[in-house]
């Protein structure tokens, strides 16, 4: 039934014998039985970022930033699939037992495709980053793994928060975020245009934030001119959750809740996740809403759940059983895309370790033994966590190595509930630290730090950060081991840029999922290559940046940052050595010949960057084009990079997307500009056009 048209009457049948109250019930999050029409309740209301989530035992993949920093379009449709498979399997499980609560439902509420593009943003490592293409590419393909190929939707996936939202926290449900057309069109909305005409996707979520004035959730702008009849968008639009009743209580472009039910309902959002569509029937006894508009909206929704075989008892997904959750072969697909996603930043040649030399390691700090430290939010539960410590622990007792293990520190000094000092660790880790060969600090941040304000799933009502820095106990921690260690590798657990100093090597591990500690104590031993690449920059400071609550582009992400970056975008060093040695562009891809110069095998990620002739180009090379391919030391291989249909054109200032034919494309393994050729030693090859 992916056949929109007969899902569409199909569901105009269902509706057309529903009552003017029924239909309006049929608008809400927590959609209630129709027991006359066979209509059972449904929980619209469901979460996969990066496995089935808050809804038991599920699959934890790396969070959505470390997803990212993967590269890797294949290996992101793949986890969509296996995500899909898993909320078939609980779906299947949890209805035929009566449970068709909040998280149980086949439409997710995923993926964060919002541009990352404050380092600030509490929310950031929900998405994929800062980039447009890059958010673009990932986005569609895990769209693509969520809603499947088959006669019937696995899941309906949705892109959101629709637009430009990227904070502050603290402000969304009163903040306007003025966005110039030329800013909206060329950073802010290209993910969102991509995943509904090229993914296919069949819902979209709005923000909470008004937009140039509107509210993002009845923005006619959005949401009528631009989705639907710009872009054609057949599927159903949802607010996110509570956010119409902002309209009146915070936005104040409305004076009650009957008001922002019509003003939603009239600018095309079909699903209310909230309660201010309970005043539906007093907004049309007040002459506000039709029912027409009613009865539209409900179509589209029961169109969903039409497209998802829900009426349909012979569904091809029915039989998927319970056994396809947390099996071993997505266990071993959630390491391998660990071990993908983590970057090495930094390295003086301390790594990888020689198990066969290392006799004593130290494993020290607040995330070492952390399970929130894997997680991220937006999480499930797994059942097979492997933390930093015990992934290490268990490769060191195969080889003979003694681990010593300290806290260390507190994440950070108002997580001690009174029954300890922030730094009363420190001693201990001082004197593991000068007893090892070896000393990994695991340090950062975790989902309690840096969030969503007012999350469910947050306890500490979290929100945004204010500086690059990790908390001051792990500052004074890191300070203390780099003057006691013999060697220190700094592991960060984090889901946005920090400026993290110390150590004699460096790895970024994210949030990577339920086998982070495996995959962290594979890198660290050689028996895995790191080969991420950060999908956003790395600044200095917080100070080279614009202020938080401006949404102009300029001096914002690596394509418009006019200051040093700590790291680049798209920068991640490996265990061997890799070069282009000849590329050549022809008709919309750029064939590249690569080669592994080292002396093992690992994973190159070709970057192509274009940058046009134009004034109205963005200031630096932007990404059109990346591909990740493994290679073994001392082989060369022809590859072909598909380019972003829209390299060859820039943006004006109305917002219109024009030609420019003549320009220049870089291709490398890293952006194309003096840090990466510093950092790298790899400058890449240019193509003028």
């Amino acid at each position: 039934m992916r056949d929109r048209e007969a899902a569409r009457k199909q569901a105009e049948e269902l509706v057309s014998r529903m009552t003017l109250e029924e239909k309006a019930s049929q608008l809400r999050y927590d959609a209630p039985a129709i027991p006359r029409l066979g209509i059972p309740a449904y929980n619209w209301w469901n979460e996969a970022l990066h496995g089935v989530a808050r809804a038991g035992t599920a699959t934890v993949f790396p969070q959505a930033i470390g997803l990212a920093a993967m590269f890797d379009e294949e290996a992101q449709q793949e986890i969509g699939q296996v995500i899909a498979e898993e909320a078939r399997a609980k779906y299947n499980g949890q209805s035929r037992n009566g449970d068709r609560d909040i998280y149980k439902g086949l439409t997710v509420w995923s993926p964060n495709i919002n541009i990352f593009r404050d380092p600030r943003w509490g929310r950031g490592h929900e998405t994929y980053g800062e980039d447009p293409y890059l958010t673009s590419r990932l986005g569609v393909r895990f769209i693509q793994g969520l809603q499947g190929d088959g006669q019937y939707l696995k899941t309906a996936a949705c892109s959101k928060h629709f637009a430009v939202h990227s904070g502050p926290e603290a402000l969304r449900h009163s903040f306007d975020a003025v966005a110039s057309r030329k800013d909206m069109f060329e950073t802010y909305l290209p993910a969102f245009e991509a995943t509904v005409k090229e993914g296919g996707v069949e819902s979209v979520m709005g923000a909470y934030n008004r937009v140039n004035g509107e509210p993002a959730c009845g923005s006619r702008t959005l949401l009528k001119d631009i989705l639907r009849d710009g872009w054609g968008f057949q599927g159903h639009v949802v607010s996110d959750c509570w956010a119409i009743r902002d309209f009146h209580a915070n936005h104040h472009v409305t004076g009650t809740a009957p008001e922002s039910a019509a003003l939603t309902i009239q600018n095309g959002c079909d699903l209310n996740c909230g309660n201010t569509y309970l005043h539906l029937m007093q907004a049309l006894q007040e002459g506000l809403v039709s029912e027409e508009e009613i009865t539209r909206a409900c179509v589209r929704l029961m169109t969903t759940r039409v497209l998802l075989g829900l009426f349909d008892e012979n569904c091809e997904y029915n039989a998927i059983p319970v056994t396809a959750v947390d099996t071993d072969e997505h266990a071993a697909l959630a390491q391998r895309a660990a071990e993908k996603s983590m970057v090495l930043l930094k390295n003086d040649g301390t790594l990888p370790l020689d198990a066969s030399k290392v006799r004593t390691i130290a494993v020290i700090g607040p995330n070492a033994d952390s399970i929130p430290a894997l997680e991220g939010n937006y999480n499930g539960t797994s059942s097979r966590y492997v933390t930093f410590l015990e992934g290490i622990r268990a490769y060191a007792k195969e080889h003979g190595i003694r681990v010593l293990y300290s806290l260390g520190s507190h994440l950070f000094k108002d997580r001690t509930s009174g029954l300890a000092q922030a730094d009363d660790r420190l001693a201990e880790a001082a004197m593991y630290a000068e007893a090892a060969d070896v000393t990994v600090a695991c340090v950062g941040l975790d989902a309690g730090l840096e969030g969503e304000e007012g999350d469910t799933g947050n306890e500490y009502f979290s929100g945004d950060k204010k500086d690059l820095l990790i908390p001051e106990s792990q500052r004074k921690l890191l300070a203390l081991l780099s003057e006691k260690a013999k060697k220190l590798v700094t592991v960060v657990a984090a889901g946005s840029s920090l400026n993290v100093p110390e150590g004699n090597a460096e790895i970024f591990a994210w949030y990577p999922g339920q086998a982070g500690g495996a995959a962290l104590a594979r890198i660290l031993f050689g028996e895995a290559n790191p080969g991420g690449k950060l999908p956003l920059t790395f600044y200095q400071d917080v100070a080279d940046l614009p202020a938080f609550e401006n949404y102009e582009m300029k001096n914002r992400t690596y394509r418009y940052f006019e200051g040093t970056a700590l790291y680049p975008f798209g920068y991640g060093l490996s265990y061997t050595e890799f070069e282009v040695a000849e590329a050549a562009a022809e008709d919309g891809r750029v064939k590249v010949r690569v080669r592994n110069t080292g002396s093992r095998e690992g994973d190159a990620v070709v970057q192509v960057y274009v940058r046009c002739d134009s004034p109205l180009a963005p200031l630096h090379p932007r990404l059109c084009g990346f591909r990740r391919v493994t290679l073994a030391a001392g082989e060369e291989r022809e590859i072909t990079v598909k380019l972003d249909p829209l390299t060859w054109t820039v943006v004006d200032e109305e917002g219109n997307r024009q030609p420019e034919a003549h320009g220049t494309l870089f291709v490398g393994l890293n952006q194309p500009d003096d840090r990466s050729v510093e950092l790298t030693g790899n400058r890449p090859l240019e193509i003028a056009l």
